[in-house]
């Protein structure tokens, strides 16, 4: 995740997708009746026998936020998976001096390092393409070329959704999405700051879509602690006054006993 105070335009021709503020309760999402009757998904059913899990993180952390729990799954299922680490997670803190951007360039990589194997992954390959951190606009042609020479056929594409209001987001969602339609290959999107700006039963975010992966008491709590390895996102920012990039409410949007990803 990165820090974002801007909101995006969308081309739904629909309403912005701000991200500000503490956004939508979790309370909000958990009094949603909807939320919890998404069909499930197994992941053995999402990734089948033979295919291999490709998680396509713009920032160090999304992989983890989004899917660690169904990566934990995958790995226990004997699945191959590859994270694909777009950024290093550089521009979270700005004109910070506890947390300048060489700092991070260290210490990020280091954290997914540590979170994987918090999870009890096997069979997992890390690739960094060390893209500008909070350049979306500019890295997304870079990033669909990159794309084409790691993926391969029977491969089954995750990343953050199009739409998720997070620049960086949705221009690592709309290369995924370009390079994979391109080898004919399956695109599974992923909501993270969606669940800030969207509110239950918003149009702009397409439900018809959306399936539950549902994690059992030990997934849930390896995930958990998978997350608590991001240090340098859990706390607040001395020299700037900031508060966590990832704050407990939005934790708490990000780290249910399920996941929900767009099919």
């Amino acid at each position: 995740m990165a820090i974002v105070t801007t909101s995006t335009p969308t081309d739904q021709g629909d309403h912005d997708r701000k991200i500000s503020g503490d956004g939508t309760p979790e309370a909000a999402w958990q009094g949603w009746a909807r939320l919890s009757a998404l069909p499930a998904v197994d992941p053995g059913e999402l990734v089948p026998l033979g295919a291999r899990a490709v998680v396509v993180a713009p920032h160090p952390d999304d992989e983890v936020l989004g899917t660690g729990g169904l990566l934990a799954r995958l790995s226990e299922i004997s699945r191959n998976i590859l994270v694909i680490a777009v950024t290093d997670g550089t521009a979270s803190h700005p004109e910070s001096r506890d947390w300048p951007p060489e700092r991070l360039a260290s210490v990020r990589p280091l954290e997914t390092r540590e979170a994987l194997q918090r999870l009890h992954l096997r069979h997992v390959q890390v690739i960094r393409l060390g893209l500008q951190d909070g350049d979306g606009a500019h890295f997304e042609t870079a990033l669909s070329g990159l794309l084409s020479e790691q993926l391969q056929a029977g491969d089954i594409v995750f990343t953050t959704w199009r739409y998720d209001g997070h620049p960086d987001h949705e221009a690592a969602g709309r290369a995924v999405h370009s390079a994979a339609s391109a080898l004919d290959l399956p695109c599974v999107e992923v909501p993270l700051w969606t669940w800030h700006w969207a509110s239950p039963d918003d149009t702009r975010v397409p439900w018809s879509r959306a399936r539950r992966i549902v994690l059992d008491e030990n997934t849930h709590a390896r995930k958990l602690r998978a997350v608590q390895a991001f240090r340098s996102q859990l706390e607040s920012d001395a020299t700037t006054g900031r508060a966590p990039v990832l704050p407990a409410h939005v934790l708490a949007r990000l780290t249910r006993p399920f996941e929900v990803v767009l099919i």
